[in-house]
């Protein structure tokens, strides 16, 4: 029997039980897929804890990303078939063993990329895309500002903001994840447990302040992103580690400067099948071309996602991880 984390009620990382599961089988449009590593990312800890009501409601196998073979696919899929490596980037259903997938969701591996590469820079590494070339098109000569520079998606996005030719200004916690994100392409990262972000940035801009903010902290970060920027410039909200960000007045954007504010998601943006493929294309393209690295950081058991989950949570990760079923 196939095993799998499921949670019955949302809560602590306790809730996360390790238990059997049965993939059932593939139908029309679909594929059975047994993986081989599996992505962690806050949005699991969102779904878990109540924050996002996950899709379906309970019981709920969590976690959206990650990377395997394919085992047997509907009889009306003719450009998969089993030994094919997939992976994909979804909103649930990945901390199992084995699961039944939309086959237009998964993308097939290139050689040269690694499961376990595969399945930590799926999401993250989409999200970077759509956020640098479709959210705010960053070209060279941009300065672009990055909450929780040392995160997963962090460390692939200022490489890849590098690489267009931006000045990458990032934020973190401590000394190590300041060194950490400055190895990934971060230009300037500011300790904002010891120094005030927004006058970090003034100093490091000589008070030109930054075409974009991107952030995925949220409440702790708010109001005080929007300062960070230029008249005109771009407030882009793609998640909330710290919080929601409370409701505010849009009269409040034109007060600091007739500023642009969007939510994106990455379902959203890569809902269509060609979006999809075009965004995975782009990732892979770049990390083979060697201008992207994905080095996984942590690796934990599935069995072990609740001690995962706390480490997230506890700030100690950084990077991306993994669960290996």
């Amino acid at each position: 029997m196939s095993k799998a984390i499921r949670i019955h009620a949302n809560g602590g990382p306790e809730v996360l039980t390790y238990e059997d599961a049965d993939p059932g089988q593939p139908g029309s449009g679909q594929i059975l897929v047994k993986h081989t590593a599996i992505g962690l990312n806050f949005i699991d800890v969102y779904h878990r804890s109540g924050l996002y009501q996950p899709p379906g409601g309970f019981p709920l196998i969590p976690g959206g990303e990650a990377a395997g073979v394919v085992v047997e696919a509907g009889a009306d899929i003719d450009w998969l078939k089993p030994g094919d490596r997939v992976a994909y980037a979804v909103t649930t259903g990945a901390y199992a063993e084995q699961r039944v997938i939309a086959a237009d969701r998964v993308v097939k591996v290139p050689d040269g990329i690694s499961d376990e590469q595969a399945a930590a820079m799926m999401l993250k590494g989409m999200t970077a895309e759509y956020l640098l070339r479709r959210t705010f098109k960053v070209k060279a000569g941009d300065t672009i500002l990055f909450h929780a520079a040392a995160g997963g998606v962090g460390l692939i996005f200022g490489q890849w903001a590098k690489h267009l030719g931006a000045t990458v200004i990032g934020t973190a916690s401590s000394a190590d994840k300041i060194e950490l994100a400055k190895a990934h392409g971060f230009d300037h990262v500011i300790n904002y447990r010891e120094q005030d972000f927004v006058a970090g940035v003034l100093a490091i801009t000589g008070g030109k302040k930054c075409d974009v903010v991107y952030d995925s902290v949220g409440n702790d970060t708010f109001p005080a992103s929007l300062d960070c920027l230029k008249p005109l410039g771009m407030f882009a909200s793609f998640g909330q580690s710290s919080g929601p960000i409370p409701p505010f007045s849009m009269s409040l954007l034109a007060q600091k400067g007739s500023l642009f504010a969007t939510r994106p998601t990455l379902f959203v943006y890569n809902a269509r099948r060609e979006d999809l493929e075009a965004s995975a294309a782009a990732l892979f393209e770049i990390v083979l071309s060697g201008a992207v690295k994905i080095k996984i950081n942590q690796r934990y058991a599935l069995q072990d996602a609740g001690r995962a989950h706390s480490d997230l949570e506890g700030r100690r990760t950084t990077g991306t991880t993994i669960l290996v079923p």
